[in-house]
């Protein structure tokens, strides 16, 4: 099993118009060959201590897939590119981490 961890930075005041495009994108990435999770997760204001402040204009994705194949694979997906084109001016940069269990 391959996890991924998107932290996508948005530009400011962003993040309720970058959701509803990640929603609309979800059903088709979960109906995708390997997909086990795919969704969104915004930080909380929990009151704990934390080295990481909070963050308004970020969002991760947490992402489990069968194996590197199914990831690749979905990376290149046709829906992918069309929910890029419509993210593009809402996102500032994007770092990702691919984990295997350890």
């Amino acid at each position: 099993m391959i996890h991924v961890l998107a932290t996508i930075h948005l530009q400011s005041g962003q993040r309720t118009r970058f959701l509803e495009e990640f929603h609309r994108l979800m059903p088709h990435v979960h109906a995708e060959v390997g997909c086990i999770e795919y969704g969104p997760a915004i930080d909380v204001q929990a009151g704990l201590p934390s080295p990481t402040p909070f963050r308004e204009d970020v969002v991760v994705v947490i992402e489990k897939w069968a194996d590197l194949p199914a990831l690749k694979a979905h990376l290149v997906a046709p829906h992918m590119h069309d929910y890029r084109a419509r993210v593009k001016d809402l996102v500032k940069s994007v770092d990702l981490q691919v984990l295997e269990p350890a």
